[in-house]
């Protein structure tokens, strides 16, 4: 079923190129602090360094899970932004690959669609701190998505 309610808030989110009020609909993105904005390359996802996220206090370190847990809400918000099902998409599997320790700072990540069928949409991530050339992990989603079109 196809959710008007949050359609109206993608569009005024997109005239105002403001995601807050849909980030705030989601407790997990409200609780590491995620936020994202259009730019000309797409959207740029941010985690803000926040020690509540660390996970290895000596280096310090973001934690793994809470890394993982960013990415996938990326893609998922990826979609959500711009597929215009009017629904949140389901999560099938997701795959990581941690490339380099996620220190404390900001982290930064962007999505690709790689393929979107009728019902099932494959999801790139990469995600970064200091250079996009030097991504901190890497990851692949498939979302089981509406296949109804937008009206």
């Amino acid at each position: 079923m196809i959710d008007h309610a949050l359609r109206e808030r993608l569009r005024v989110a997109h005239a105002d190129n403001d995601y807050a009020p849909l980030l705030a609909l989601i407790p997990y993105a409200t609780l590491i602090g995620i936020q994202c904005r259009r730019e000309e390359e797409g959207v740029l996802f941010i985690l803000p360094a926040n020690r509540g996220n660390i996970g290895n206090p000596l280096l310090p370190a973001i934690h793994g899970g809470v890394i993982a847990g960013f990415m996938e809400l990326a893609a998922a918000l990826q979609l959500i932004l711009f597929t215009e099902t009017g629904q949140v998409p389901k999560i099938i599997d997701f795959s990581i690959d941690y490339l380099r320790a996620g220190l404390f700072r900001d982290t930064f990540a962007r999505c690709q669609l790689w393929r979107q069928g009728r019902r099932v949409t494959n999801v790139a991530i990469t995600a970064w701190q200091a250079d996009p050339a030097e991504p901190i992990a890497t990851a692949r989603a498939h979302f089981k998505i509406d296949e109804s079109p937008a009206p």
